[in-house]
């Protein structure tokens, strides 16, 4: 348990908070409050983005653990947050086409990464 590690598990942990925030404030007629911390959860996820990669490059605690999660909590945390603000119509439109570019790229981005990983390992074993 490394504090690059924790600080991913955080982001992790973030994202239903975020989805809840957000579900409750459209859905259930709730305070505007709730969509500001969600916003104020999202730019604390994004900072701990930064620091854990910052942590772990100057601390030397760079792991294969750590290289797999960090991205999966980085597409968790925007896909989530994309799904909910399409899902309450504040995305909509020629915004929805933006997000759903977006989504794409990540999951197109992901299985290239995993293909590369398996090319280069066989390659070179």
């Amino acid at each position: 348990m490394t504090l690059p590690n924790i600080l991913t598990y955080a982001r992790i942990a973030a994202v239903p908070v975020v989805v809840g925030c957000i579900y409750w404030q459209s859905s259930m007629d709730g305070p505007l409050w709730l969509r500001w911390v969600a916003v104020a959860i999202f730019i604390a996820a994004a900072i701990t983005d930064f620091l854990d990669g910052y942590y772990a490059r100057i601390w030397n605690q760079q792991s294969s653990f750590g290289r797999m999660l960090d991205p999966i909590a980085d597409k968790l945390l925007v896909a989530s947050c994309l799904l909910m603000l399409a899902s309450d119509a504040t995305i909509n439109r020629w915004t929805l086409w933006a997000a759903i570019v977006i989504l794409c790229r990540e999951i197109l981005v992901s299985g290239l990464r995993a293909n590369i990983w398996r090319v280069c390992a066989s390659a070179f074993p």
